[in-house]
């Protein structure tokens, strides 16, 4: 993974972080569930977020790599592991 994209990613998860940690405090506080639930919405866009940019990395590089450079077996693998991922989504 590109150095300036990892960086940026484990900020955004450190922020997904503390997020997870005030819907758990918002949760002991018996705080309105409608407030509960947006914020369990916004987290799993941050995360959504950044599965996004790190799909999009994967595909620009390892893939990329894999059909530019790689042999036919590289590629096949690449694609198994794509769809075996996108799978397990739904």
């Amino acid at each position: 993974m590109d150095e300036r994209i990892k960086k940026s990613q484990l900020a955004r998860l450190s922020r997904i972080e503390g997020q997870v940690r005030g819907v758990t405090r918002m949760v002991e506080e018996d705080r309105y569930c409608i407030d509960v639930l947006t914020q369990i919405r916004a987290v799993r866009a941050a995360i959504d977020k950044v599965e996004q940019e790190i799909l999009h990395d994967h595909l620009q590089h390892c893939v990329a790599h894999a059909f530019h450079a790689g042999s036919e077996r590289d590629r096949q693998v690449k694609i198994e592991e794509l769809i075996e991922v996108l799978d397990k989504r739904r």
